[in-house]
């Protein structure tokens, strides 16, 4: 049986951890504190950390729970090699905890970001999609990010979509802007203001979901994604 959790950390971060059995996987870990005492709580045995790309608010958990877990598997891209101890790239698979695991390229947000696809059902896709929108293209790569946000659209519509931070409600009020009013749309910025009111997470969310409410995800071209991504920074 899985079980994927999410740990609230700084401002708007989640830190995922998928469970089963009494053993955990890590996916980017913003702080230490709050993943130790969850792991000691609920007497779990971390195996791995995904990370997915490196920016502090992703990475600055690491070495205290490697100080307490020496031998842990610390699995992402080139740009975060001074943490990890397994390089993955576009494409590459491996198994952990019996459970397949894809790498995605999903660059744009930073040069080497990967997202993690876990027994093509659970997406961990870091700052490259979010629900109702996609991360900052901070390398000015346009084209890299697109060509993520389509590999995306390719996933099954039932992939649970596992983002890093909670941006929902800003999102949904750019793509209402943006996007034709529609029901779908209507609905789902409801649910997750009511969910937000109670202070929990609008997170997971479904690729097929995000092909209906997320305006990035609809984009047709290059220069149309570029338009809507300049668009949203200026919001």
């Amino acid at each position: 049986m899985i079980q994927i959790t999410p740990i609230p950390a700084l401002s708007d971060n989640y830190i995922w951890v998928l469970q089963q059995d009494q053993k955990a996987i890590i996916v980017d870990p913003a702080e230490s504190e709050s993943v130790l005492s969850f792991l000691a709580k609920n007497q779990l045995n971390p195996t791995a950390i995904l990370l997915t790309h490196n920016h502090d608010d992703h990475t600055a958990g690491v070495a205290d729970i490697v100080a307490q877990y020496l031998d842990l598997a610390i699995y992402g891209p080139t740009e975060v090699r001074q943490f990890a101890n397994q390089i993955v790239k576009d494409n590459d698979e491996f198994e952990l905890l019996g459970l397949s695991v894809k790498v995605i390229k999903s660059a744009g947000h930073t040069a080497e970001h990967v997202s993690y696809l876990v027994k093509h059902e659970y997406l961990f896709s870091g700052d490259s999609l979010f629900s109702g929108g996609c991360g900052r293209v901070f390398t000015g790569d346009y084209q890299a990010q697109f060509d993520a946000l389509q590999r995306f659209n390719q996933l099954d519509d039932f992939v649970m979509v596992y983002p890093a931070h909670e941006y929902t409600q800003s999102n949904l009020k750019f793509a209402s802007a943006v996007m034709t009013p529609n029901c779908v749309l209507a609905e789902y910025q409801e649910r997750a203001d009511m969910l937000r009111a109670q202070n929990r997470p609008t997170l997971p969310t479904t690729i097929g979901i995000e092909k209906q409410i997320n305006p990035f995800m609809q984009a047709k071209t290059l220069a149309e994604f570029t338009q809507l991504r300049q668009q949203k920074d200026n919001f």
